[in-house]
């Protein structure tokens, strides 16, 4: 038998029906930045993660009309933020006018996340952007 002792992964799932909003993603996604530290030391990257949780959240809410399944997953390395939705649309960075009110939501996440991915599922699809912490020193456990 192997000793494992060195892969630590936390991770933390909430499900949002479209009544809660996304305020209430956004609140238990940063009580659970504060554990990992992220608050105090890479503010920055915690405020990227908060704002593309936002954009994911509304994403599965307005276009998929569904509860988003929100899991959040710190590996020591990377948080992987995942936003489960039930349709089998693949979300696409897309042009926007200047004065269009939405439309932005992808490139945002793009711009804030080291990587992001879309992956369809039996019943709809998963959206994953990754955030290494800025600092030095590893974050959380």
């Amino acid at each position: 038998m192997t000793d494992d002792s060195s892969l630590k992964a936390v991770g933390w799932a909430r499900s949002l029906p479209v009544s809660s909003g996304v305020k209430a993603a956004r609140d238990w996604t940063r009580e659970h930045l504060e554990t990992l530290g992220w608050s105090r030391t890479d503010p920055d990257t915690a405020d990227s993660v908060l704002l593309a949780v936002s954009e994911l959240v509304t994403n599965a809410h307005r276009h998929a009309g569904s509860t988003a399944q929100l899991v959040l997953t710190w590996d020591s390395e990377c948080l992987h933020v995942t936003v489960h939705d039930e349709s089998p649309a693949l979300p696409e960075p897309r042009e926007a006018s200047e004065d269009a009110l939405g439309g932005r939501g992808m490139f945002l996440v793009d711009a804030l996340a080291e990587t992001w991915a879309a992956y369809p599922c039996p019943r709809g699809k998963e959206v994953t952007a990754c955030f290494r912490p800025s600092q030095a020193q590893p974050a959380g456990r």
